[in-house]
């Protein structure tokens, strides 16, 4: 197979998605779990399909992410090219723009391909964060 190159790399990390919209939090001191299973998206080599659960965990500041604009998003990968850990990365980078929460952990977790799992996990910010990777 052919080399991996740099414009395979970047796929898709900078591709234009729906817009995550958000509304006013009112409570403080709360987390808020979402779990896409329907995860899809295209390896940007190969052009094959990749599915996955994306669990989205975070705790609000002063915006919440409005459910339907997130799920709009998410469905909006199906067709692009991108890698998970550049897709993993790239939703929490969006989703970080959007709703400042005070702390956010993005976990993919991608069914098997040639008897191999995938799970990747992103965190912001990283000082949030235990030595362990457990928010404190």
């Amino acid at each position: 197979m052919a080399n991996y190159t740099d414009e395979h790399a970047r796929a898709g990390v900078n591709a234009p998605l729906p817009e995550l919209e958000t509304w006013p939090n009112q409570f403080p001191g709360y987390i808020i779990t979402t779990r896409f299973p329907e995860y899809s998206s295209v390896c940007p080599k190969t052009g094959l399909p990749d599915f996955g659960t994306i669990t989205i965990r975070y705790m609000p500041a002063k915006e919440c992410l409005e459910l339907k604009a997130l799920k709009m998003y998410l469905l909006a990968y199906r067709d692009l090219g991108i890698f998970y850990e550049n897709a993993v990365n790239k939703i929490l980078r969006d989703i970080v723009k959007s709703a400042r929460p005070k702390w956010c952990i993005v976990r993919g977790e991608f069914t098997a391909r040639g008897g191999l799992t995938t799970s990747v996990l992103a965190r912001w910010p990283a000082s949030a964060f235990g030595k362990r990777g457990i928010v404190r």
